[in-house]
């Protein structure tokens, strides 16, 4: 019986010093004016939601609007933050935790143009004679023109020792 009475006194006290310890209240007090200012900027952007969806040029979903959104705010917020849709976070997820292999080049869009922008050492872009400047035309069979460098990527991306051919054009 002085167990049962132990432990219970043991939980209460537990449970009393959580509920104290992380209230929000104590560490932060909200007052009717903060509540007001939060209210004041979510109509601000309900509002701008709104005017987007119904004038926007292109056709865009709301979640899409949404996304566009988040990813602005979050890359204006310092030079850490950015904001993944579930595309980009998958991408990301391939790139941290998968294994694959790549030519080893950096790519950009250069005058409209799939470039390379450098080989890296000992790769096998590097061994092949890629160079900087190099515009990649085709990969496999696929014309680069059009292509965004995402989906470019994702094309000469796969399993290590893997062959691929590209066509290059060199001034």
């Amino acid at each position: 019986m002085k167990q049962r009475r132990f432990i219970a006194l043991g939980f209460i006290t537990t449970v009393a010093a959580g509920l104290f310890l992380f209230n929000s209240t104590l560490f932060a007090k909200t007052t009717a004016e903060d509540i007001k200012s939060r209210h004041q900027a979510l109509s601000k952007f309900a509002n701008v939601l709104d005017l987007v969806e119904k004038y926007n040029v292109d056709p865009l979903t709301v979640d899409e609007i949404i996304n566009k959104a988040l990813s602005g705010m979050l890359s204006n917020l310092d030079a850490h933050s950015s904001f993944l849709d579930s595309k980009h976070f998958e991408s990301l997820k391939i790139q941290t935790d998968g294994e694959f292999g790549g030519l080893g080049i950096t790519v950009g869009i250069k005058d409209g143009a799939l470039t390379v922008i450098s080989p890296i050492e000992g790769t096998p872009a590097d061994q092949a004679g890629l160079q900087a400047g190099d515009i990649i035309l085709k990969i496999e069979d696929q014309s680069t023109l059009s292509m965004t460098i995402d989906e470019a990527v994702k094309l000469m991306r796969g399993k290590p020792k893997t062959p691929i051919n590209i066509t290059i054009f060199r001034q």
